[in-house]
């Protein structure tokens, strides 16, 4: 194996100005968890939406999972940032995570209802993000949970009023 392959993920000391990172950091990975679920719940539903609502599920879903799956690099690089590792593991992922599966097959009203409750949770872990970042120095951190939250209340939003259809 030469040098260049033998270099393994670790940890670094990060002197920003931001106070205690661990729970910051933490805090991200959490959310980093959320967004790879919803990205992959969400993903689900646009291949499977039936219906008169399809066209208008479908490309709603498509504008959200390809927003979330370029946000879980943002959130993945700001961890690193701070010093820590990103989590690698599915299982970390799926232990994290607040998101949860729903049970049987959903209708396209059902899905969109699903999918903007998945969507407040991760708002409310942001809110949480942004204010822990806060009492921290951390402006960085709560600037990007501040946009994230912001996109994910527009998305419940137009969800709930896509399910109204």
């Amino acid at each position: 194996m030469t040098d260049a392959l033998a270099a393994t993920p670790s940890p670094d000391t990060v002197e920003t100005g931001v106070r205690d990172t661990g729970p910051i950091a933490s805090g991200l990975a959490d959310v980093l968890a959320d967004t790879y679920r919803l990205v992959f719940k969400t993903h689900a539903y646009h291949w499977n939406v039936e219906g008169p609502a399809f066209y208008s599920m479908h490309k709603l879903t498509e504008e959200q999972y390809e927003n979330m799956f370029a946000a879980a690099d943002t959130l993945a690089e700001r961890i690193r940032a701070l010093g820590h590792l990103a989590p690698s593991r599915m299982d970390e992922i799926l232990n994290r995570s607040k998101i949860k599966d729903a049970t049987g097959e959903l209708s396209a009203g059902g899905m969109a209802q699903d999918l903007a409750a998945s969507h407040e949770r991760i708002a409310h872990r942001l809110h949480a993000l942004a204010e822990l970042a806060s009492s921290r120095r951390d402006i960085v951190t709560e600037d990007l949970a501040t946009a994230r939250s912001a996109f994910h209340e527009q998305a419940a939003w137009m969800l709930r009023a896509l399910a109204k259809s």
